[in-house]
């Protein structure tokens, strides 16, 4: 294994992150074993993960358990390969109080989302994200995504938030075309803030564009075609880059297409369960999908002859 990242990003937060999926015993405990199946796999495509993200369950996920879930990965964690921990809460001293744990434990940076019980205004976003600035022992980054908090972080609040020393980039995971080529636009010659993709249809779009790194859920079922899919990119193979992008989105398609949020990453886990890489359990209130469901979706597994790694 590399002692580094091998790809000539130029900015030590870039590449492939994928939200890991988080998961679980039939007990609803932590799969510590499946934590390290997919750490490895990750490394092995050169991929980092981010624990604890929308697609890890984060909102349901205890106290004890996510430190374990952190601790985990961190022990797994190979030479190119960074820990981003996610933030999820609407208690801020909580927040807090999980940022320094996670850097405690070894977390390399902290991912985290706006609280989302209220809806807050321009001023009191930019002065959370201050205060976790502040007060983590570890760099920030933060998430925006509307579908889960229902708030957009504003371009202008992202802009001043960049010049924090403490704030290092931003995943936004909005769908909107021109958000992305503005935000890609402003930062991708900014040596000290990231700008990552979270729209996963748009991960080679957004490479070409300048974007610093994809962060794509469907890398946990596939992560060695984001690693062909990269690896194109890097060498400006584009044609091949873009069919190995097409051949994730129709894996996205299948998992994500007519589900909420919740059903598709008891999908996803049912993907991943079928390639020996986790159990399917979910954290409630998120269940399993319906016998029902599972026969029809797994009619269209084998469809894409996705094999058993």
């Amino acid at each position: 294994m590399n002692e580094k990242n091998e790809y000539p990003a130029g900015k030590k937060y870039a590449g492939i992150v994928v939200p890991m999926i988080t998961p679980l015993t039939k007990e609803l405990q932590p799969d510590v074993e499946a934590v390290k199946k997919i750490m490895l796999q990750f490394a092995q495509n050169n991929i980092s993960p981010l624990v604890l993200g929308t697609t890890g369950e984060s909102p349901s996920i205890g106290k004890k358990e996510s430190e374990m879930f952190v601790a985990t990965a961190v022990q797994c964690k190979q030479g190119n390969q960074i820990i981003y921990a996610g933030l999820v809460g609407n208690n801020f001293a909580e927040v807090i109080e999980s940022a320094k744990c996670y850097a405690g434990l070894g977390a390399d940076v902290v991912v985290a989302t706006l609280p989302s019980y209220y809806t807050l205004t321009p001023a009191q976003m930019e002065n959370f994200y201050l205060q976790l600035a502040e007060q983590s022992p570890c760099p920030v980054m933060m998430y925006n995504i509307k579908a889960t908090t229902q708030m957009t972080i504003p371009l202008d609040v992202v802009a001043r938030l960049s010049k924090h020393p403490n704030i290092k980039g931003l995943k936004d995971s909005e769908r909107d075309p021109e958000r992305l080529k503005e935000c890609i636009d402003t930062y991708k010659n900014n040596k000290d803030f990231s700008f990552f993709c979270g729209w996963g249809a748009q991960g080679f779009s957004s490479l070409a564009m300048g974007a610093d790194g994809i962060v794509p859920s469907t890398g946990n079922i596939v992560p060695e075609l984001y690693k062909k899919m990269y690896d194109a990119f890097v060498s400006q193979n584009f044609d091949a880059a873009k069919k190995y992008q097409q051949e994730t989105d129709d894996i996205a398609v299948l998992y994500q297409k007519d589900r909420t949020l919740g059903q598709s990453l008891a999908a996803l886990k049912l993907m991943m369960h079928a390639r020996n890489m986790c159990q399917p359990y979910m954290m409630p209130p998120l269940t399993e999908l319906s016998a029902e469901e599972k026969n029809d979706f797994e009619l269209k597994m084998d469809d894409l002859k996705l094999s058993v790694v």
